[in-house]
């Protein structure tokens, strides 16, 4: 099976976090050490920004041994950082540049000082994009590079792939989080409570959060003689990008709840209604904040504090609260769904890579969720949510929100 070029692999983790980065790292080794157990395996530390500077680290005898130690930890063990190789003003700012150098064409010659024969990049489609770009100046400058990507997002937004490493545990440990919140709820009546979950353009972690949330729910006993009603700690809207926010119609239907139940809780994307708030700054002429990839700094936004100023006098809210999540659920260590989803993954990235074949291993919507090598021009990010499926139509007819 191992190919004769293959002599020593590279290993990166870029964008944020994920609970599936350092379990990743871990089925790899696992995979290495039984198909081809003499390839070199080469760490580079925080993504490309070590890639750039060359700062790496080669595996020993005691980290192959001890790879399932990494299982239980979330993060990235060797360091994670958000950076993106077009942008070479910010590369040269973060100092992993010099003046004048295009930090594509480091990144690209490291690869080859380095002598990597193949390189497994874990991260988003930015990540994977920017590894196939690296590929393809090598292939034309005579090196022959294998890039193979795994695919990490918790936002599950990668098309064509069906389920990204890390999404389903961040979904779980998210309504873990707001378990504990929701009790907040008995501090005061009539109180908002807002769960805002990270989702920048897509809906599923937001949805996929509440479902899990509502699972919970389903396995506890409540007591409605000491006012323990399920009511109360139920779910009582889902915004997501996707959908129409319609806060006026809303402020009807909930403040109807908030008599009736005594509280309301909102699970938000953080994604939601931004366009509105962007077009509130620009009237304003206000500063919008902007990451190195051009992305609106959400977290400078405050989706869940904007829709709260807005919603909170219009139901009767005594008292809101608003709580993010995101930070607490991507940096879980992977449950058990996932763990064998970044196996699975990890077992054919290994193989493709020694056949030198290139791409990113995902199950394919076009192949019925088959795990399989995917071509990096079919990788996209940011794919929207379906909130027409018939899961999420059913919970929100189930909360007495409007269907779209």
């Amino acid at each position: 099976m191992q190919s004769v070029a293959i002599r020593r692999v590279g290993i990166l983790t870029a964008g944020g976090i994920a609970p599936c980065l350092s379990a990743s790292i871990a089925y790899l080794i696992e995979a290495y050490t039984q198909m081809a157990p003499d390839v070199e395996i080469l760490f580079y530390q925080y993504g490309y920004g070590g890639l750039l500077k060359g700062d790496f680290f080669i595996i020993d005898e005691k980290m192959r041994k001890n790879w399932q130690n990494l299982l239980a930890f979330g993060g990235s063990a060797i360091g994670n950082s958000r950076i993106k190789l077009a942008n070479g003003a910010d590369c040269e700012r973060r100092g992993f540049i010099q003046s004048g150098q295009d930090p594509q064409v480091v990144a690209a010659k490291r690869l080859q000082a380095d002598a990597i024969d193949a390189l497994h990049t874990i991260g988003g489609d930015d990540t994977n994009s920017v590894a196939a770009q690296l590929a393809t100046y090598l292939d034309k400058n005579g090196y022959e590079l294998a890039v193979v990507g795994l695919p990490k997002t918790i936002d599950n937004d990668v098309s064509p792939i069906t389920q990204t490493l890390g999404a389903d545990t961040a979904a779980w440990e998210g309504a873990k989080f707001f378990a504990n919140i929701a009790n907040e709820c008995t501090t005061c009546p009539s109180m908002l409570i807002i769960h805002e979950v990270m989702g920048r353009n897509c809906g599923w972690l937001t949805y996929a959060t509440a479902r899990a949330y509502r699972k919970m729910l389903d396995r506890r006993e409540f007591l409605p003689s000491m006012g323990l009603n399920r009511n109360r700690w139920d779910v009582h809207g889902v915004y997501i990008p996707e959908m129409p926010l319609n806060l006026e119609a809303e402020a009807d239907r909930l403040s109807r709840i908030m008599t009736h139940v005594g509280n309301v809780n909102l699970f938000i994307s953080e994604g939601a209604g931004v366009s509105t708030i962007l077009r509130e700054m620009e009237e304003a002429e206000q500063i919008i904040p902007k990451d190195a990839f051009g992305h609106v700094k959400l977290d400078r936004l405050n989706i869940g504090s904007w829709i709260g100023d807005r919603l909170g006098e219009k139901i009767g809210a005594q008292k809101i609260l608003v709580q993010k999540s995101g930070y607490f659920a991507r940096s879980a260590a992977p449950n058990d769904f996932d763990l064998q989803l970044i196996r699975e993954t990890a077992q054919l990235a290994a193989q493709c890579a020694l056949q030198k074949k290139s791409g990113v291993v995902g199950k394919d919507e076009a192949k019925n969720g088959q795990m399989t090598l995917i071509d990096f021009e079919r990788i996209r990010g940011g794919k929207p949510f379906d909130y027409k499926n018939s899961d999420f139509t059913t919970m929100l007819k189930d909360l007495g929100q409007p269907v779209y």
